[in-house]
């Protein structure tokens, strides 16, 4: 497949949301059937509930740390290791159920490759500048009634999708190949029911 013919897909992400990491392992297996390459952005749910009226247990598991080192690391390396570092958190957070505190943010990073003293910027407003443009080069695409994932290919942005547990192979690629559609719609808005599953990351 030539290399004109590969689309950039840009996911932004918070590492602390369960139904973004089931979406971006869904992306991962939709990477290796379609002709697409991901590359990796920086939200913050925290920044997107700034002045709502949330529940306290959700705002309280919803902080700045994660996302202040994800762009700390991106600061320091490049874009390039947003994947592998989201892939080293999300493993934590998720699946082991990890506490988000600094010495799981430093095991993250170290198992990435990084620098594990970029940890420290979970205290630090020094990034918040960066997080900030980040995130409204996501959000400003879709609107702010909606979290993450935001998906953006070919001129198209959306928000999701969500689903579980994690589609795998050809199930994978035929709900992108959904997604494509019914987003690429000219005045498609939404498709929604109410969940009744807790995310699944087996």
């Amino acid at each position: 497949m030539s290399q004109e013919s590969v689309s950039a897909v840009d996911f932004w992400f918070d590492p602390q949301c369960p139904w973004a990491w089931i979406a971006s392992r869904w992306i991962n297996e939709v990477q290796e059937l379609r002709p697409i390459s991901v590359r990796w952005h920086v939200m913050s749910l925290a920044v997107l509930n700034e002045g709502r009226d949330v529940p306290h247990k959700y705002r309280v598991g919803l902080g700045f740390g994660p996302v202040r080192v994800c762009i700390a690391a991106e600061q320091k390396y490049g874009p390039q290791v947003l994947g592998r570092l989201y892939t080293e958190l999300g493993l934590r957070y998720h699946h082991e159920k990890a506490p988000k505190d600094r010495a799981t943010l430093e095991a993250a990073l170290g198992a990435a490759g990084l620098d594990a003293e970029l940890a420290a910027a979970m205290d630090s407003t020094e990034y918040d500048t960066a997080l900030r443009a980040s995130h409204h080069a996501g959000m400003d695409r879709v609107g702010y009634d909606v979290g993450t994932p935001v998906i953006a290919v070919d001129g198209n942005a959306f928000f999701g999708p969500v689903v579980t547990p994690v589609p795998r192979g050809e199930a994978a690629a035929r709900l992108w190949d959904g997604v494509l559609l019914v987003t690429a719609t000219d005045g498609f808005f939404e498709l929604k029911r109410t969940r009744d599953r807790k995310p699944d990351f087996g």
